[in-house]
Order: C-alpha cells, then sequence, then structure tokens
C-alpha cells in the first residue's frame, strides 16, 4: 500500500501533455495530495508564486521555455524542491537540471509508486520557510520580479543585461544583509573568480544609473567599504 501525502501537502505538476497531467492529478489527489497544474513555463512561474505550493513536479519540455528557465525563475525568490520529469534520458540533462536547482530527477516512463516516496521525500528533506515567500520585490518606486526576471522603474520596464540581472538578484535575494565581495562573484561570474573585485564596481555602477535616482547617492544599492554591498528596500 501507498503512503499518501500529509493532508494539505501542496503540488504543483507542470507538464505540456494534459492527458499525463490529468492523470498525475487523478493520482496525486487520490492519495491526499492538494494539486495546481500548469501546461507552460508562463503558467508554471505564475501558479508558483500564487499557489506557494510545498513541491514542484516539472518537465522539461515545456512548448514556450526550457524547464531549465522555469527551475531558474523559481530559484530566483523560492527554496520549494522541485522534482524534475522528463523523457530525456542523457546524463547531461539530470546535471543540468541539478545544476539549474532541481533536488531530484524522474524519466519518464516512471512507476507511480516511486514517484510518489520522490515528492514525500522532497517535501520531507525541504527547509522549513519561517515566513511566506514572495516573487516581487518593491523598493521605492522599482518593482522587481523575481520570477519573471523583470524590473521596473515608475511603471516602466527597465532593460537589464544578464548579467547585471545575476548581480540584482542576488543582491535582492538577500535584501537587508550584506553579501560579501567573494560570494558575488562566485554567484554571478562562477567559482573561479574571487579577486575580480573591479567587476562588481563595473556593475553595480550601471545598476545604479539605471535604478537609483541620483546614482551618486544611492538608496537601494549600497557599498560597504571593502566588504560587500548590501540592497535596501
Amino acid at each position: 500500500m501507498t503512503a499518501a501525502a500529509v493532508p494539505g501537502t501542496a503540488v504543483l505538476v507542470v507538464d505540456d501533455d494534459a492527458g499525463l497531467v490529468r492523470a498525475l492529478a487523478i493520482n496525486l489527489r487520490t492519495h491526499g495530495w492538494v494539486v495546481t497544474t500548469a501546461t507552460t513555463g508562463a503558467e508554471a512561474l505564475d501558479a508558483a508564486a500564487s499557489s506557494q505550493p510545498d513541491v514542484v513536479l516539472l518537465d522539461l519540455g515545456l512548448p514556450d521555455m526550457s524547464g531549465l528557465d522555469v527551475i531558474a525563475g523559481i530559484r530566483g525568490w523560492s527554496r520549494v524542491p522541485i522534482v524534475v520529469l522528463s523523457a530525456r534520458q542523457l546524463g547531461d540533462d539530470k546535471v543540468d537540471a541539478l545544476d539549474a536547482g532541481a533536488d531530484d530527477y524522474v524519466t519518464k516512463p516512471f512507476a507511480m509508486n516511486e514517484l510518489l516516496a520522490r515528492l514525500r521525500a522532497a517535501v520531507r528533506r525541504a527547509a522549513p520557510v519561517d515566513e511566506v515567500q514572495t516573487p516581487v520585490v518593491e523598493a521605492g518606486d522599482l518593482v522587481i520580479d523575481l520570477a519573471r526576471r523583470r524590473v521596473q522603474r515608475a511603471g516602466e520596464d527597465v532593460r537589464l543585461s544578464p548579467t547585471e540581472w545575476s548581480l540584482l538578484e542576488v543582491l535582492v535575494r538577500n535584501r537587508g544583509k550584506m553579501v560579501g565581495r567573494v560570494q558575488l562573484l562566485h554567484e554571478v561570474w562562477g567559482p573561479s573568480y574571487s579577486a575580480e573585485t573591479n567587476y562588481l564596481r563595473v556593475y553595480t555602477a550601471q545598476l545604479r544609473r539605471k535604478l537609483e535616482a541620483d546614482p551618486s547617492a544611492p538608496v537601494h544599492i549600497i557599498t560597504q567599504p571593502g566588504m560587500g554591498y548590501v540592497f535596501e528596500v
């Protein structure tokens, strides 16, 4: 007999195969899960933000974006466990998914009992969350959507380069806390970068020009001399 989920445990199922989604939803609800479904990456990001699931079951082959981009979008603001469900059996796909932030990987075809066990295990391993997470952070006239990777200032979209976004994302995820220079270099440029602090000076200056009312007197992206940077809301 298959163990049931703890009552009220919520799962977001993301797959472009409508028949599979229906079958999974029926099985999961039978075993006590609260199920939300999505068939595209955009729907998945919206549902992750609105339904606050306890675990995400995500197919990599979506019609509008890569499942890896969905993982990155969720990981920009949430530590919710993500179990990848994919027909791709190549080792590189599994490594890419885990490196992007997935917690587990199940290959199609799969045994339902095993899938249920992996979902329960992912929920058990998840760190407890003290407060509801939100993908949208407001700071003055800035609205930063970590799920959709979008920034608005005074209602207007702000175009950021991929590196500018990565730097801002790390700072916003740690808002109110100082992020050390080495940590920033590792997270934005990679583990082989530790001494290139000039990169940080250049890119924080670019972000201030785009986001601060007065770049010479920033109120959001604050330098802690010799130590790191803080994003203040």
